[in-house]
C-alpha cells in the first residue's frame, strides 16, 4: 500500500511539475515569438453566422453593443462561467446588425491590447476556439468597414490565436475541445486562403479524431450520447463552411456525417426524448432537428441495437437497455456504471428511468451519478459494477470496467426480449449478473428475470435491484404489501415481485443539467446464498 501511494504521489508530482514548466514556457517571450509568426493575409471567405444556429442560442431580442457598459467590460470581477462567456465572444451572436461597427471593433481592439500576450485564462483552448469562430462568423460587425490599421491587427490576432491552437491541440485529452479547436483552425484556413497551413493541419487533426474517437458504427467510443450530438453538430458546421466557401468537401467528412447521423437517428429521432445513459441528461434536440431539416440532412436507422444500446419500440412503448461494454480508460470520463440498466417510456412519459448525470465535475454529485445504485439495475453489496480512479482534481475515469458476456435482442410484433450478462461483480464477488426483460405488447406486461450466477457461494452476498422513477410519479404499496401501484399521470401500472421484499425508497434525480430533485425508486432487496439466485419481477399496465 505504501509503495502504491508513493507511486501515485510521484506521478502527481511529475504531472504538477510538467504543468508548471508548461505554464512558465507559455508565459515566456519565447512562446510569444513562436505563435506571433503571422502574415499579412486577406480575409477571403465570409462565413454566415446562420450556419452556427445549431450551437448558438439565438434570442428573439437582439441587443445593440451600445447597450453594454463597455468602459468597464474587462474590469468586472467575474466568476469562471461569466469570464468564459465574455471572453469567447459568443455573445456577439446576440448583437443586432444595426449595432455600431466602430464600437464592436473597439471592443475587439481593447481585448487585443489587453490580451495580445498569452495568458492561461483568456487563452484557454475552448475559449480561444470559440472566440476565433465568433470573430470570423460575425464579420459584418467585427471586420467590415474597418480601418486598415485595425484590419491588419485583427488578421494578425486571429492567426496568433490559431497558432496557439495548433500548438496545443496535439496535447489535449478532451475530444470535444479537439473538435471545436479543429473547427476554429479549419475556419481560419477557409477564411485566409493565402496561408494553407491552417486548413491542411486542421483537416489532418480532424482525420485523427475520426480514427481515434469514433467507432465503426459511427458512435463516439465513450458511448456518450451528448458527445454524439456535439460531434454531429460540428461536423455538419464544418461541411457547410466548405460548401458555402465553394471548396471541395472532403469525402471522409461526408462519410463521418452519414454514420454519426445514423447513430443520431437511432438514439434520438427514434425515441424523441433523452434516455439517461452514460453522461446524458435531459436536453431538447427539437431545434437541432429543425436545423437538420433546413439544411437538408435526413437520417434514418431502423436497427434495434447500436453501440451497446438496445431500443425496441411501437407506437405506445419504448424499451431501452444498456447491453454494451464499458469504454476504455481514455474515453470513460462520462461513463456511468449502469450495465444492464433499462428505461421504459409509455405514451411519451418515463415509467422507469435512470437517475441521470450530474455534469459539474467539482460536485460530489458527479461521482454519485456514476454509481450503479443510481441506475435501474442490480448492485451487489452496495458496490458499483465498475471501479473508478481519479484522473485529476475534477475527472474520474474507469479503472476496472465491465465486459458483456452475452446478449440477445428479439423483436416481434407480440413479443420483445432483451437479455444480457456482465462480469462487473466477478472479480470481487465471484458473481455474474444476468438480466432478461420480456415485453408482451398485447397485455402491456413486462416480465423481468435477474439472475446471480456464483462461481463461489461460500459467502452470502446482499443484492439490491432498483427501479428509478421520475420525481412527478406517484407510488404506493398495496394492502398486502406484495405489489406497488405506479401512477404515471393518466396511466396506472402495477409492480410485482412475489418472492422478495419490495420497498419504496427515497432517492435523487439528476436528469436536469446540474440540478437535483428528490424522487422515489422501487427496490428489491435480498441475500443470495446459492450458486444461482433468480429474482422475477413484473410490471403490468392496469
Amino acid at each position: 500500500m505504501i509503495t502504491k501511494n508513493f507511486a501515485v504521489n510521484l506521478s502527481q508530482y511529475y504531472l504538477n511539475l510538467k504543468l508548471s514548466f508548461k505554464q512558465f514556457y507559455q508565459n515566456s517571450n519565447f512562446y510569444d515569438k513562436k505563435i506571433s509568426k503571422t502574415k499579412d493575409i486577406t480575409f477571403d471567405y465570409k462565413p454566415s453566422p446562420y450556419l452556427l444556429s445549431s450551437i448558438v442560442k439565438y434570442q428573439k431580442k437582439k441587443y445593440k453593443i451600445e447597450d453594454f457598459a463597455l468602459e468597464t467590460i474587462w474590469q468586472n470581477n467575474l466568476n469562471n462561467k461569466e469570464f468564459k462567456k465574455l471572453n469567447n465572444f459568443f455573445w456577439f451572436f446576440s448583437l443586432d446588425l444595426k449595432s455600431s461597427k466602430k464600437t464592436t471593433q473597439a471592443v475587439i481592439n481593447n481585448w487585443i491590447n489587453k490580451n495580445n500576450h498569452y495568458n492561461n485564462k483568456g487563452w484557454d483552448f475552448d475559449i480561444t476556439s470559440k472566440r476565433i469562430i465568433s470573430w470570423l462568423s460575425n464579420h459584418q460587425l467585427t471586420y467590415e468597414g474597418c480601418e486598415e490599421e485595425f484590419k491588419k491587427k485583427f488578421n494578425h490576432s486571429i492567426q496568433k490565436q490559431a497558432n496557439h491552437l495548433l500548438n496545443e491541440i496535439k496535447n489535449l485529452s478532451e475530444v470535444e475541445n479537439k473538435i471545436i479547436g479543429c473547427a476554429a483552425i479549419i475556419l481560419t484556413g477557409l477564411v485566409y486562403k493565402d496561408d494553407n497551413k491552417y486548413l491542411t493541419t486542421g483537416l489532418n487533426f480532424l482525420k485523427k479524431i475520426i480514427k481515434s474517437s469514433i467507432n465503426n458504427q459511427g458512435f463516439p467510443k465513450s458511448r456518450d450520447i451528448k458527445q454524439l450530438v456535439l460531434y454531429l453538430k460540428y461536423f455538419i458546421i464544418i461541411r457547410e463552411w466548405f460548401k458555402e466557401s465553394q471548396n471541395t468537401i472532403p469525402e471522409y467528412i461526408d462519410e463521418t456525417i452519414y454514420y454519426l447521423g445514423q447513430s443520431y437517428a437511432f438514439i434520438w429521432q427514434n425515441i424523441n426524448q433523452d434516455i439517461l445513459f452514460n453522461g446524458n441528461y435531459i436536453s431538447n434536440n427539437d431545434d437541432f432537428d429543425q436545423y437538420l431539416k433546413r439544411f437538408g440532412y435526413v437520417f434514418k436507422n431502423e436497427n434495434k441495437e447500436l453501440a451497446g444500446y438496445a431500443v425496441l419500440k411501437n407506437k405506445k412503448v419504448i424499451l431501452s437497455m444498456d447491453i454494451g461494454n464499458s469504454p476504455s480508460e481514455n474515453f470513460s470520463k462520462f461513463y456511468q456504471s449502469g450495465a444492464l440498466s433499462f428505461e421504459v417510456i409509455s405514451s411519451g412519459k418515463k415509467l422507469i428511468t435512470n437517475s441521470g448525470y450530474f455534469a459539474n465535475k467539482q460536485s460530489r454529485l458527479n461521482k454519485l451519478s456514476k454509481s450503479t445504485a443510481l441506475q435501474s439495475t442490480l448492485s451487489v453489496e452496495d458496490h458499483s459494477s465498475c471501479d473508478y480512479k481519479k484522473l485529476d482534481k475534477s475527472n474520474q475515469i474507469v479503472k476496472k470496467g465491465i465486459h458483456i458476456i452475452k446478449k440477445n435482442v428479439v423483436f416481434e410484433k407480440n413479443y420483445w426480449k432483451i437479455s444480457g450478462s456482465h462480469d462487473g461483480y466477478l472479480r470481487k464477488f465471484k458473481t455474474i449478473h444476468e438480466r432478461e426483460i420480456e415485453f408482451y405488447p398485447e397485455q402491456m406486461k413486462f416480465i423481468g428475470l435477474d439472475k446471480l450466477l456464483r462461481k463461489d457461494n461460500s459467502k452470502h452476498i446482499k443484492f439490491d435491484i432498483r427501479f428509478h422513477l421520475n420525481p412527478a410519479t406517484k407510488v404506493m404499496k398495496t394492502q398486502d404489501n406484495k405489489s406497488i401501484l405506479i401512477e404515471l399521470e393518466d396511466e396506472g401500472w402495477k409492480f410485482n415481485c412475489d418472492n422478495f421484499d419490495i420497498n419504496i425508497d427515497n432517492g435523487i434525480y439528476l436528469g436536469i443539467k446540474n440540478s437535483y430533485k428528490e424522487n422515489q425508486n422501487i427496490c428489491i432487496s435480498g441475500i443470495c446464498q446459492d450458486e444461482t439466485q433468480t429474482i422475477k419481477w413484473e410490471i403490468t399496465k392496469i
